[in-house]
Formats: C-alpha cells, structure tokens, sequence
C-alpha cells in the first residue's frame, strides 16, 4: 500500500506521498522502482493514489483523455469519479466484487486532489469529501494524522513541512510506507 496525505494552511496547499510497493511480504522500494511517484498531475490538479499500482496508471490513462477534467469542488468530483468508475470496469477491467455487504461498488483506491480550489478526498466507495486544515489515507493513515495535527497549529510550519513529517512518521512506524517522499505545492485561489 502506501501513505499519501494532503495539507492546507496560509494560502496554500500540499500534496506528499511515499514510494514504497508491497506485494504481501515482498517491497519494491524507490531504488529498483524508476516509476514510484504515486501522485499525477491533471489539468491544475495533483492527485495522489493509494490503492493497487494498476490503479494509478489506469487512471492516468483515463484522464489522459479528458482535457477539461473538472475537480473544483465536491459535487464535481462526485460526478468526475462516477465517470472514472464506469471507465474502470468497461475499459480497465475493475474486479468490484469485493464484499457483498457493501451497499455500493468499490474502486478499491482511495485518493487524496489538491488544488487551487483546496483539499479533497475521494473514498473506495466514491465518497468526496473536502478538508479544511490536513487528511491523509493509506496504510499509515493514522501515523500520518498524528503527526499532521501535532504540526499544525505551530506558525513556522509550511503546508509542505507538514505533508512531508505526515508522511515521515508513516514510513518510520508503518511496513507499507517508505521514503523517499514526493511533495507538490499549489496556491489556493482567494
């Protein structure tokens, strides 16, 4: 798996990931890895993904696609991931039988947008939420959480120290999570 988290604080926003791949027990670390960044670029937005490899890539290629891709606010993304998650299943052959009890389809990713509009997070299940001050998900979600939330309030902090420590705690406490960290800043609009 693997950590990912998002910040926002003075006027802007981060955006940090690991670049550790587990396979069960086996790691593929950042030093045999050429392609270990788990956060794309699309349009204005950085998105970071944390789910199996073959996620990102599929939807770096579904959003390769789609210029005008809108991820400015809640409602938009709802409808943007309801677009990917049909595209998953039709073009990239998603398994979404995971668990019968689950009300709706999983995507099995969760992934974390930062952009000029602010921080969002978009669930397994397609539940978009956006952030007022951190978040993150992933494997050392709670790790990342800790140390986000014991930075925060401190004034000399950036949002980009804040990811990364976030992001740090993780790898140091967490088997799934290791560094190096890859880290974006994005203004926010006022």
């Amino acid at each position: 798996m693997t950590t990912i988290a998002v910040v926002q604080k003075e006027g802007f926003a981060a955006i940090a990931a690991d670049s550790l791949t587990t396979w069960g027990s086996a790691k593929e670390s950042a030093e045999y890895v050429v392609n270990n960044q788990k956060i794309l670029q699309i349009g204005q937005s950085y998105l970071a993904v944390s789910g199996p490899t073959s996620a990102k890539l599929a939807i770096k290629g579904h959003f390769a696609n789609k210029p005008q891709v809108d991820l400015t606010s809640v409602d938009a993304i709802f409808q943007t991931w309801l677009g990917l998650h049909t595209a998953l299943k039709d073009h990239y052959f998603l398994n979404p039988k995971e668990n019968e009890d689950d009300t709706f389809e999983s995507t099995g990713v969760d992934v974390l947008i930062a952009n000029s509009h602010g921080i969002f997070g978009v669930a397994a299940h397609r539940a978009v939420q956006q952030f007022s001050k951190f978040y993150a998900y992933g494997t050392g979600w709670q790790h990342a959480l800790g140390a986000m939330y014991a930075l925060y309030s401190q004034p000399d902090r950036s949002p980009e120290d804040i990811a990364r420590c976030g992001i740090e705690a993780a790898a140091e406490f967490d088997v799934h999570t290791a560094l190096p960290i890859t880290c974006y800043r994005v203004p926010l609009a006022r």
